[in-house]
């Protein structure tokens, strides 16, 4: 038995206690539990719906290994809880179980022991069974080791004094899985939580529904090939969650967004209808005065026809991707042109803010509703920053809320330039911007070619506004190539 004294088991119990991957943290479990008792082979089961389930298992002489990470696991029934299988047996009685001959013991049924050493050429000997507790010494798992060796290599019983040591080594294993398990519980709620915001975002409109899983995708696709093709130093492999969260919570302040304006496909909006009703009444008034006399007929004839030009005016502007400086010019004029009303007042065909509303040169919004919009990132960094994100997860709020911003200081709600703004905030605007250019559930325009989208983003990388060396890397990755990623 190798000495392993108490500085020893302090590392090994900080060690396990940082580790955050499960599949890592039981290897190391297992490796540490045969390093001790110099055995050839050993298996962790964890406990989960009242049957111990086969996570790891090694066997020095054949140089096999499972469960390790990036290691195959052999579909193996799980154990119910009884008394027959003495790994079963440790974890209901809370005992250690230390067998010298498992094929000279007749308490417990070793008939998958005996069937494993039949088809492998083995001999199971002795055997030390471990409960691994957790810190209200709940049994959690069972440690099972296999064939103690001496100094010369042959199999021997397991010594007692063992017992103590690999039982103070599960305790500490099965505490640090038990805190990894309740942190995953943790994430798992957040995760959902993120879920639920989004979707309660999107079940407000029905445009831009796809845009933030969109954006989740390619940053994820992005990311692995970071990885995969040695850019992993980009964004550290600890943040990608969080930046990931990012993503999913970017346009979370959207929630307070007066509908009219999330949901405003044209420049008129509602206004469309009271627009076009005014100028069909205004019509039936001017014909019936041409009808009652005579000699206003040709008059009204007249201002029939302009209202009638103004309505077709009226109609092309409104749903139009952009409009060109003389078409603004045309339809500033139209502010001249009254309109009868049923009660042959004259009224201005469009008032103050219906003119500033169709003249929108580009877009649906007038610039009062576009500060409105763009105030959404301002209640997304508010909202967020009720929320307690700590740890990894502390920079989410200025992630998510940053993301209109630009690296020449031309962005909002706080136009930061590029030494206030960090890899995970340029790259999430540039899948922002890239998304909002190709997407196709926008009502106000339609869908815009990759090509034509790269083209737009190189500009304003070499304007300054973007990372351009991002952006390179970006397109390099085929992230936002959903065809390239069927199947």
């Amino acid at each position: 038995m190798k000495e392993y004294t108490l500085e020893r088991l302090i590392d090994i119990a900080i060690a396990l206690s940082a580790e955050k991957d499960i599949n890592v943290l039981l290897d190391r479990i297992l490796k540490e539990a045969m390093d001790i008792t110099s055995c050839d082979g050993g298996t962790v089961y964890i406990l989960n719906d009242g049957k111990l389930h086969f996570r790891n298992m090694i066997t020095v002489s054949k140089g096999t290994h499972f469960g390790g990470p990036g290691e195959p696991l052999p579909s193996i029934p799980p154990i119910p809880l009884g008394r027959t299988h003495v790994c079963a047996c440790a974890a209901l009685d809370n005992r250690k179980i230390n067998i010298a001959d498992v094929y000279e013991s007749g308490e417990f049924d070793f008939k998958g022991a005996k069937a494993f050493d039949e088809s492998n050429d083995y001999r199971t000997c002795s055997m030390l069974v471990i409960p691994m507790n957790d810190e209200k010494d709940n049994p959690i798992g069972v440690l099972q080791l296999i064939n103690a060796k001496d100094e010369n290599g042959n199999t021997v019983p397991f010594k007692k004094a063992q017992e103590n040591l690999i039982s103070a080594l599960a305790s500490q294993a099965a505490v640090s899985l038990n805190n990894k398990r309740l942190l995953q519980t943790v994430q798992d709620i957040l995760h959902s939580f993120v879920e639920v915001m989004v979707d309660a975002v999107d079940a407000r409109t029905p445009y831009n529904a796809n845009h933030t899983r969109h954006m989740v995708t390619y940053a994820d696709r992005f990311l692995k090939w970071c990885r995969e093709s040695g850019h992993d130093d980009l964004i550290d492999r600890d943040d990608e969650d969080a930046f990931l969260m990012s993503v999913w919570l970017h346009d979370i302040g959207k929630l307070v967004i007066p509908m009219e304006i999330m949901d405003k496909p044209t420049r008129l909006g509602s206004a469309e209808s009271t627009i076009m009703n005014r100028i069909t009444i205004g019509i039936l008034m001017e014909k019936l005065k041409g009808y009652e006399d005579p000699k206003a007929a040709s008059g009204a004839k007249e201002a029939v026809m302009k209202l009638e030009d103004a309505k077709e005016l009226i109609l092309s502007a409104n749903s139009a991707g952009y409009l060109p400086d003389e078409k603004i010019e045309a339809l500033k004029k139209l502010s001249q042109i009254t309109c009868l009303t049923e009660k042959g007042e004259k009224i201005p065909l469009l008032d103050d803010k219906e003119l500033t509303a169709i003249t929108v040169q580009k877009g649906t919004l007038t610039s009062d509703e576009r500060r409105v919009m763009e105030s959404h990132v301002s209640f997304t960094t508010r909202m967020l920053q009720k929320m307690k994100f700590d740890g990894v997860y502390a920079r989410v709020p200025e992630w998510a809320g940053n993301h209109h911003e630009l690296l020449d200081g031309s962005g909002y709600p706080d136009h930061k330039n590029a030494e206030d703004l960090s890899t995970e905030v340029r790259l999430l605007t540039i899948l922002d911007i890239y998304d909002a250019l190709t997407a196709d559930d926008r009502p106000y325009k339609p869908p815009m070619p990759v090509e034509k989208a790269f083209a737009i983003l190189k500009d304003m990388a070499g304007e300054g506004k973007l990372d351009s060396s991002l952006l390179e890397l970006f397109i390099e990755s085929n992230a936002w190539d959903n065809n390239a990623h069927k199947g």
